[in-house]
């Protein structure tokens, strides 16, 4: 019954979608497959906006390429994507996460990504399939209040569903960041283990919306720890620090569920009629140009192609030991299922 209700919810999501985009979009031709312009590619962004616009202008001052954005979430884009099929306006489509991009390519809205831009990326940046590719990367931490858990870390995610930390760390289960997580944890320990990992942190957790607020949460000591990604403390120690001063970040490490590397992905929409604009548009991104956008940017991401290092002020992503998982069999349909069942979506 929940996996009727929640197919069912999803179909509702996909229609209130298509009906977003029909009202967004006066621009394309009466058949809905033409992008626009000639010149001008449509890319469905839920990357940083700031950093895909660098990335886009960029594009445009190289190529002469003008790129259009419509900027959503991951789940909220990928839903979209589904809903239009082949009828939809985008010629690329971007993340911050990775099961959105499966949730589209097991739609079969993906063309193959040209061999030339997947070289550009080592294979553990990028899935198994070929339909898209990571552009970015983002580490799983544990952020902890450096006066209230000095010495008392988890080892491991798993030890957070252990009664010890009740109401000691707190997430953003309605995120797609967070759900990315369980993704990983359902992929490397089964169903088994993450139900009951989710069961734990029922009962264990405390919920924010979003990982800003939950990093602020522990700054502020109402919380001694929280999971979330990396970026949101350098982001914040590259401003004023007030968000994050009192905060230090755990890196679970040892191929951990907890250490795992969540891929931002790029991929090209098979129904688009300027395939050759769009692979330039991800070869540019996943290339040294791109990359360097990257790097020297303020969203603190990894950088994952062309041996673009990442910022230096990040702990390197080889030092992360993070676990093998292939972001192709990331399932976002069924963590959402295990996350509702055990009462936190």
């Amino acid at each position: 019954m929940r996996m009727r209700i929640g197919l069912m919810s999803g179909v509702a999501l996909a229609t209130a979608a298509v009906l977003t985009v029909a009202g967004c979009s006066d621009s394309g031709s009466d058949n809905g497959t033409d992008s626009g312009a000639a010149n001008q590619i449509t890319v469905y962004n839920a990357q940083h906006e700031s950093l895909t616009q660098e990335w886009a202008d960029a594009f445009t001052a190289e190529t002469g390429i003008e790129v259009e954005l419509r900027n959503g979430s991951d789940t909220e884009l990928g839903n979209q994507l589904v809903a239009e099929g082949d009828q939809s306006p985008a010629d690329v489509f971007l993340t911050e996460n990775s099961p959105a991009m499966t949730l589209v390519e097991n739609a079969g809205l993906f063309a193959d990504v040209h061999r030339d831009v997947l070289d550009q990326v080592p294979g553990q940046y990028r899935p198994s399939s070929g339909k898209w590719t990571g552009i970015a990367a983002r580490s799983t931490v544990f952020a902890y209040n450096k006066d209230m858990l000095p010495d008392q870390l988890p080892k491991s995610l798993l030890d957070l569903q252990d009664p010890a930390w009740k109401d000691r760390w707190a997430a953003s289960p309605s995120g797609a960041d967070f759900q990315a997580i369980v993704s990983a944890l359902l992929e490397l320990k089964g169903e088994d283990a993450t139900r009951q990992w989710l069961a734990g942190m029922k009962e264990n957790v405390r919920t924010y919306k979003g990982n800003g607020t939950v990093m602020k949460a522990v700054n502020a000591g109402e919380i001694p720890g929280g999971v979330i990604y990396h970026y949101y403390w350098f982001g914040d120690q590259a401003k004023t620090g007030e968000n994050s001063n009192n905060v230090a970040l755990h890196y679970f490490k040892n191929e951990d569920p907890g250490a795992f590397v969540s891929v931002s992905g790029g991929g090209v929409l098979q129904s688009s009629t300027k395939q050759d604009a769009a692979q330039q548009f991800l070869k540019f991104v996943t290339g040294q140009k791109g990359q360097e956008v990257l790097q020297t940017g303020t969203s603190f991401e990894y950088t994952v192609g062309s041996g673009v290092p990442a910022n230096p002020k990040l702990v390197p992503l080889a030092e992360l030991q993070a676990p093998q998982v292939d972001p192709a069999k990331l399932n976002s349909p069924q963590v959402t299922e295990l996350m509702t069942e055990a009462g936190l979506l």
